[in-house]
């Protein structure tokens, strides 16, 4: 499924490539440029909103199009070219009936525009944060989903948040979210509909209150984790091993050394337990996240508007606090003969 604006100098090749792996539905949102003619003339079903509408509204009206015309599955690309639709099988071979497939493009970071990557990295990294998702490319919209998370996952949002919500709200409904490498497309257009300043902003805001909600899950676990220490239970497991630690100087006036030298054993190997713990380690790197924010992203809204007219000074930046390492490698995978998925989705749909 592709949702366009004005998009007439791409969108025949786009359908064509697409058209070679499986039937295309063109949402035409509002194009002025002939956009839906030739799509439809490339073969695509066009659904036409009547005016501009935004990509989040074209992407639920291609979802329930598919839907209602008996799809399981949908893939969702761009319309301007920057997708390479010849990557749609592994997509399609990488879900599951829970499995979200993102098609990943940060392994080819060099082929992004400084001050899209590095929005695409802050972002990423606090959905990481407040989804628990090991997942680069956040913001791409080269996607396969089961349509069956759609019935599952209220949107709401509009805009390029789109995407974020589906990702969160799909996460915390124990969805998975598989990540596999694409190859990065160079628009020869135009550059993208995303703006770092005013759609990053958008993505912040809502990111906003779900990093605080996380953030108190995680300081709310850490307490429970402490006080349990002082439980009875845990209290009394814990003076046990310690008289037993000490038991062979019973008789000697060692044994309160013995059970001081014990004491002291248990609490360096708690304090090096709690300083190699996860929730430590990742409370650490998302805590230095939000604390650099304030700096961060005004600098990234000034590299924004002024170009290369000064000096990048944001993406080292960027790059040591928020780019997190993803394994791209373990999303490499091929179609499945079994995966027909969207081949069955448009297989005789009536044209509008």
């Amino acid at each position: 499924m592709v949702p366009v604006f004005d998009e007439a100098a791409t969108i025949g090749a786009v359908v064509g490539g697409v058209r070679a792996h499986v039937p295309v539905l063109v949402v035409d949102d509002g194009s002025t440029d002939g956009t839906g003619a030739l799509a439809e003339a490339a073969g695509a079903v066009v659904l036409r909103h009547p005016r501009r509408l935004g990509k989040a509204q074209a992407l639920r009206t291609g979802v329930a199009a598919a839907r209602a015309r008996g799809a399981t599955a949908i893939v969702t690309l761009d319309g301007d070219g920057q997708h390479d639709p010849a990557q749609i099988p592994r997509l399609l071979g990488g879900l599951t009936p829970r499995t979200i497939v993102v098609g990943g493009r940060l392994h080819e970071a060099d082929a992004l525009p400084a001050d899209r990557l590095n929005a695409m990295r802050v972002a990423g990294f606090f959905i990481g944060w407040a989804g628990g998702l090991r997942v680069a490319d956040t913001q791409s919209g080269y996607r396969a989903y089961p349509l069956a998370l759609f019935d599952e996952v209220p949107t709401r949002r509009a805009g390029f948040v789109f995407e974020t919500e589906v990702l969160l709200a799909a996460a915390a409904r124990g969805w998975a979210v598989r990540e596999v490498p694409v190859p990065t497309i160079a628009r020869a257009a135009r550059r993208s509909r995303f703006r770092p300043l005013r759609d990053g902003t958008a993505i912040g805001v809502y990111l906003a209150g779900h990093v605080v909600r996380r953030a108190g899950q995680e300081t709310a676990a850490g307490v429970e984790e402490v006080a349990a220490l002082f439980g009875a239970e845990r209290r009394e497991v814990r003076h046990a091993a310690l008289l037993a630690a000490a038991a062979a100087y019973g008789d000697s006036p060692a044994w309160g050394l013995a059970l001081g030298a014990a004491a002291v054993s248990r609490m360096g190997a708690r304090l090096a337990g709690w300083w190699h713990h996860p929730r430590w380690r990742h409370g650490a790197r998302a805590a230095r996240g939000v604390a650099a924010a304030p700096i961060v992203l005004p600098l990234m809204a000034l590299q924004a508007l002024a170009g290369s007219r000064i000096p990048d000074v944001v993406t080292p930046l960027v790059t040591r606090l928020y780019a997190e390492p993803t394994d791209h490698g373990a999303g490499d995978v091929t179609a499945h003969d079994d995966v027909v998925l969207a081949h069955e989705a448009l297989a005789s749909p009536p044209r509008r």
